[in-house]
């Protein structure tokens, strides 16, 4: 069964190239949901223009292209024949359905936005739908939310999340790992988001309790 990657407005689409990278080293299949918000954002971030006629080329492109938004940062050719993807606006896709199988899903970057469609229930796009049928399935759903600060209004929706059954997870980079590139600290972050899904991946040093390894837990 696939992890559904959905990925927001929010600034942080390096996170979300991060998930998707580990997630097909690893061999695990990904239902692609880009945000019709998101789409700015990582023409902002990358020059990249996410289309959906040609969305496998500009994936790999966008795959290929590291924190610092340069082309050619990873030397290696993902593959992404893992991946299917899925138009934002299309509500009949398959992540939209319960009984279409999933392993659960992956908002990341998760817009204040996005946070907020999902607590209320409100379906806009086929990213907040497929979250809402992961919650109502009982599946693993984690949160990525980049913004800074964060309103009262916003933190009662990120509570709302976790009273469903959602893992919050702030974009929050730690620096224990030994962290030399701003490419390290994107990979803590995607890799907390990996673990709080279960999903495998080799993103970041962990903590072994001994000096030299690290200087923290979280």
């Amino acid at each position: 069964m696939p992890w559904i990657v959905g990925v927001s407005g929010a600034s942080g689409t390096p996170y979300a190239a991060a998930v998707l990278r580990a997630l097909l080293a690893a061999g695990e299949g990904v239902d692609l949901v880009v945000s019709r918000a998101s789409r700015l954002t990582l023409l902002d971030e990358t020059g990249i223009s996410f289309r959906d006629a040609h969305w496998r080329e500009d994936l790999r492109e966008w795959l290929s292209r590291g924190a610092d938004g340069k082309p050619d940062s990873f030397d290696v050719d993902v593959d992404v024949t893992g991946v299917r993807h899925w138009a934002p606006g299309d509500l009949a896709a398959g992540p939209s359905s319960g009984s279409y199988p999933t392993k659960g899903m992956l908002i990341v970057p998760a817009s204040t936005a996005c946070v907020a469609g999902v607590a209320l229930g409100l379906s806009k796009d086929l990213l907040q739908r497929a979250a809402s049928v992961t919650l109502k399935e009982r599946r693993k759903l984690v949160v990525a939310v980049r913004e800074t600060p964060l309103n009262g209004q916003t933190l009662r929706h990120l509570v709302t999340l976790d009273d469903a059954g959602a893992t919050v997870v702030p974009a929050s980079p730690a620096f224990y790992a030994g962290a030399t590139h701003i490419q390290d600290l994107v990979d803590f972050v995607a890799g907390r988001v990996l673990d709080a899904a279960g999903a495998e991946h080799d993103l970041y040093r962990r903590w072994t309790g001994e000096l030299g390894g690290g200087a923290g837990t979280t």
